[in-house]
């Protein structure tokens, strides 16, 4: 039907008629997402016409009917100025159950203690899934919903995690998600005034049923029991993108210190847990890593401090059970072969900055990833164990991909050049050498233990005859000068000389030095901090 003609209508039928012209169109688009600019004015007007129906004291079916109606026409970007205002927006959040703050009288809030019935819930999250889809497609929806204090409903909610079904609860964690992150400044808000890392971390324990043992530890799942719902994951997985906006930046304080250690402690339990599909525990487990990398590395011991669990007493009776599923994660993004910065980058951000400030965490990586060399034959790069990825990777095209991959191992080597060198030779390791000044040789910055790994006899029998530069043993090569004249010689090395100075001459390569302190730098400038010798004649 034309929209003109649905439009027209449905300012003048009853509440029937509204329903059936309206499910006539949704029959039509339900699964379009592109439509006809030339259709624009028109799909305003039903935009309007439909907001104009909700105005009405119409029965559930119909609110029910009109919010599907909006929520295909909010696909649109183009189409939602009508919706993006005080009223509209006022409008959807009262059909949504929000109680909206700073409207006094004109607050549409219909939530009650009562259980609402089946299409009444229905009408919640149709106005839920609007909300969701306009404050995405529209700049002026986000300033509105600001406007109208939207996250105070959104919080109120919250507060009743544990009666809402399914929908309601996914739909109001998107919402808050989504406010969240188009709304950097009103991340204070929700922290400080709000309460809202309180109410999503009651969120979190509450859906993944969590059984405090201790301070900040959880009991042991049951290995026995059945995988956790999908449902429950998908609250859980909104849940934890919402806290990772909110915890971007933190105020430090005693009380966030205790928060951000029972976080910790929640995402260490769903590290335990498994989901009905590899793929979506894969998801859940990334989503507390990328919320874990924003905790302060004070509060990653909580991983592994657990008494009541136990742990190894070779690393000090910490238990390794959460690092162990980091590093399991890590293998499978490395073994996917793509998406290395989104899906692996994270991943190695946080082993590297736990090893860094937790020995027990570093040793037991590294027995994991970097074991002592017995194989010296192959290049550190060729290969199918972990440590062989990972220093493909100090060479891959993507900056962040490379230099995450190249301090996660220089850290896993105490920051010593010469052991990372020892596993990955310098070929590998020089891009985070320049990066460092450090292509001198010495030491990060970072304190470490004084504990020394021992070597392999295999290693040290090997070690003479390694090649520095590519960290291997290699086969003898012929000599290519070997059989050429002194003349033949002089003549190679002059051809060279002409060739480099061509090169540097039109700018494609320029010759660089290493100043004493080891950082790179122009050839002229590194023989200009040289001593000069003050007995040299000049002609």
């Amino acid at each position: 039907m034309d929209l003109n003609t649905i439009s027209s209508q449905l300012e003048t039928v009853d509440e029937e008629d509204v329903e059936k012209l309206l499910r006539q169109f949704i029959r039509e688009n339900s699964h379009t997402f592109t439509f006809d600019p030339k259709e624009e004015s028109l799909r305003i007007r039903l935009c309007q016409s439909v907001l104009s129906v909700l105005r009405r004291q119409v029965k559930p079916s119909c609110q029910k009917t009109c919010l599907e109606t909006l929520r295909i026409l909010s696909r649109d970007k183009r189409v939602l100025a009508p919706v993006a205002t005080r009223e509209g927006m006022l409008i959807l959040g009262g059909m949504a159950s929000l109680k909206a703050g700073g409207d006094g009288d004109d607050n549409r809030d219909i939530s009650r203690e009562d259980t609402l019935s089946e299409e009444e819930e229905r009408v919640v999250v149709e106005a839920l899934k609007c909300l969701c889809n306009v404050v995405y497609n529209s700049p002026a929806a986000q300033q509105v919903s600001v406007d109208v204090q939207l996250v105070d409903g959104l919080c109120a909610t919250l507060r009743t995690a544990r009666t809402w079904h399914h929908e309601v609860g996914l739909f109001t964690l998107r919402l808050l998600f989504l406010v969240s992150a188009l709304r950097p400044d009103v991340r204070g808000v929700l922290r400080r005034e709000l309460h809202a890392v309180t109410l999503l971390t009651e969120v979190l324990e509450h859906t993944l049923d969590v059984s405090w043992v201790g301070p900040y530890e959880s009991a042991r799942p049951d290995p026995q029991a059945l995988p956790m719902p999908a449902e429950d994951n998908e609250r859980t997985m909104e849940a934890l993108k919402a806290l990772f906006n909110l915890t971007l930046s933190d105020t430090g304080g005693e009380e966030d210190e205790h928060h951000f250690r029972l976080i910790a402690a929640i995402l260490r339990h769903l590290l335990m847990l498994k989901t009905e599909t590899e793929e979506k525990t894969e998801e859940a487990h990334s989503h507390a890593i990328n919320l874990l990398n924003n905790l302060p590395v004070s509060c990653l011991d909580v991983l592994i401090d657990v008494p009541v669990q136990g742990g190894l007493e070779i690393y000090g009776g910490k238990n390794m059970d959460a690092v162990q599923m980091l590093i399991d994660f890590m293998e499978k993004r490395m073994d996917k072969g793509s998406n290395y910065k989104e899906g692996l980058t994270p991943v190695l951000s946080l082993l590297t900055e736990g090893s860094r400030h937790h020995r027990e965490i570093r040793r037991y990586i590294k027995a994991q990833v970097l074991p002592p060399l017995k194989d010296v034959k192959n290049r550190p790069e060729i290969g199918t164990t972990t440590r062989n990825k990972l220093v493909r990777l100090m060479t891959h095209v993507d900056m962040g991909v490379k230099q995450t991959a190249a301090e996660f191992l220089f850290v896993l080597c105490k920051e010593s050049v010469d052991n990372l060198l020892k596993y990955t030779g310098y070929g590998n390791a020089a891009g985070l050498l320049v990066a460092r000044g450090l292509l001198a040789g010495g030491r990060g910055e970072t304190q470490y233990s004084e504990d020394e790994d021992s070597d392999t006899e295999e290693y040290k029998s090997a070690k003479p005859f390694i090649n520095p530069i590519t960290g291997h043993v290699e086969e003898p090569m012929p000599n290519p000068i070997e059989e050429m004249t002194e003349e033949q010689k002089e003549y190679e090395a002059q051809k060279l000389v002409n060739m480099f100075d061509k090169l540097s001459r039109q700018n494609v390569i320029r010759p660089m030095g290493v100043r004493p302190d080891g950082t790179l730098a122009p050839l002229e400038e590194t023989l200009c901090d040289q001593p000069e010798d003050s007995g040299s004649d000049s002609d």
